[in-house]
């Protein structure tokens, strides 16, 4: 049996995945880290404080059987793979990471928290042929901290080689979502809760974007909802004019970037991305494919295929 651990300790969800080589199968146990109530995030000390409290109850979660062991150990190490591309919060799985390998007599492999999100997707939709060498694909990691369109090829080193074509110039679609959500009275993370709220509304909202070489931004949007709230426009109209202006970004930023590079594949990955609303448009327009939500949000299925990868399966 080839059976693969994954860790990812991101800034809202400590996650642990087991791949099983030989079944392509999946095993996940993840818990979000605690806000408190009316609050936007945490602070950095905190995720980490959190992640390290809950890492041993997740990785129990995956009920690893009595004989069942672990060929290899992937974690995300840092949100992108740039140089500079830090946060404490991935010190946790990266530390747990390195532990367990060092007792179990196994390798690690190190990767980001982003490469994992479009390892994931590729799984989810049964398209990780594209990360072998000389495989590329668009692919966009649209959540709380990223905004990226990435132009992606298979590496035999690295596994995935992704060069940014465009991204927000400004917040981040996830962080939209989740400011008018608290503006509207929703709990942090606000997503699920935002999307219901936006499905009671029958309005209609059309927008045609204007980008920089690619490129969106997302602050004037939360600007005009808080606008719409102080003049009395229902909730669930906010809710959907949001949803709808991310849904026409993301349309844009797609068909420029398949204008610069030609035609092909489409991965949509990241939180923001699970969201139907946003989906339906994008998915009736390209060669699209979308991570099932389980693999939309933060996740260590990706890691856990990554060091599948490395250690010699899959490509």
């Amino acid at each position: 049996m080839k059976l693969y651990l994954g860790l990812d300790t991101s800034n809202y969800t400590t996650s642990a995945a087991a791949y099983d080589f030989e079944s392509n199968t999946v095993r996940q146990s993840k818990l979000l880290l605690p806000v408190k109530e009316g609050e936007a995030g945490l602070r950095q000390s905190d995720a980490v404080f959190h992640h390290v409290r809950q890492l041993p109850q997740v990785v129990a979660g995956l009920e690893i059987k009595s004989g069942e062991k672990f060929s290899a150990i992937g974690v995300s190490a840092k949100p992108r793979n740039i140089e500079g591309s830090y946060m404490p919060c991935f010190l946790a799985g990266v530390a747990a990471a390195s532990s367990a390998a060092s007792v179990a007599g196994i390798p690690m492999f190190e990767t980001s928290h982003q490469v994992g999100h479009i390892l994931a997707a590729l799984y989810s939709c049964g398209k990780l042929g594209l990360a072998r060498p000389g495989g590329s694909f668009l692919a966009f990691h649209i959540s709380g901290g990223t905004t990226d369109c990435l132009l992606v090829k298979g590496s035999s080193k690295d596994i995935l080689c992704a060069e940014r074509i465009s991204t927000s110039l400004d917040i981040h679609a996830g962080q939209l979502v989740d400011r008018v959500g608290l503006m509207l009275g929703l709990r942090f993370p606000c997503g699920v809760e935002l999307e219901k709220l936006a499905m009671q509304s029958y309005a209609d909202f059309r927008f045609k974007p204007k980008l920089k070489e690619g490129s969106c931004c997302l602050s004037g949007i939360e600007n005009k909802c808080m606008d719409m709230l102080r003049s009395g426009e229902k909730p669930c109209d906010i809710a959907m004019y949001a949803l709808k202006y991310i849904e026409a970004v993301i349309n844009s930023m797609t068909e420029y970037a398949l204008s610069k590079l030609g035609d092909m594949p489409v991965i949509y990955a990241g939180g923001v991305m699970s969201n139907m609303i946003i989906r339906k448009r994008i998915s009736e327009s390209y060669e699209a494919y979308f991570a099932e939500p389980c693999y939309s949000c933060d996740n260590a299925a990706g890691v856990a295929i990554y060091a599948a990868m490395k250690d010699g399966c899959l490509l």
